[in-house]
């Protein structure tokens, strides 16, 4: 990105940028340095725009009177900015991880991917499971309970018994 471009970006966002000693907004991020409640000292916390709860919160370095935070500077800000994106991305791979799940299994004839995939609804969660062979062609789907576990085991005992859908457990 030409600096121009960068400028007329920042600029764009402007209207909503704060950029004050203790409250510092723009790029979709908001910093706040705030008491630290367990102690004496300052924290920081890193609100995404459209989110209620903070992605990070961590000390604040005390400025050179001891007594008040030290300032939000820029360079401040974008490495709070870039901690703050990587918690997020974390959190999202994590629950990725918790919400699909695949095992793949050797028969005599194919092999086949079996995957989980968990669908968090507040009402009525469940699982699909799946099974692919090894050209991505779908041979069966069926919705399962969201507490299904998905073993090497499992994914042999469903293929083994045609793809009926497996009783809840």
């Amino acid at each position: 990105m030409h600096n121009t471009e960068w400028q007329e970006d920042n600029e764009a966002d402007h209207g909503n940028a704060i950029h004050e000693a203790r409250l510092w907004r723009d790029d979709g991020w908001t910093a706040r340095v705030i008491k630290n409640e367990d102690d004496e000292g300052w924290a920081v916390e890193m609100i995404k725009d459209g989110e209620a709860e903070p992605a990070l919160v961590g000390p604040w370095t005390m400025g050179r009177d001891k007594k008040n935070p030290k300032p939000l500077d820029t360079p401040a800000f974008h490495t709070l900015v870039k901690t703050a994106a990587e918690v997020l991305r974390r959190h999202e791979q994590q629950l990725h991880a918790t919400l699909h799940k695949s095992v793949i299994v050797n028969t005599a004839s194919a092999t086949i991917s079996v995957t989980l995939d968990i669908v968090p609804d507040e009402d009525d969660p469940y699982a699909i499971l799946a099974a692919q062979d090894e050209n991505g062609e779908q041979l069966a789907a069926v919705r399962v309970a969201p507490t299904f576990k998905l073993t090497r085991s499992s994914a042999e005992n469903w293929i083994g018994n045609e793809f009926r859908r497996p009783a809840d457990r």
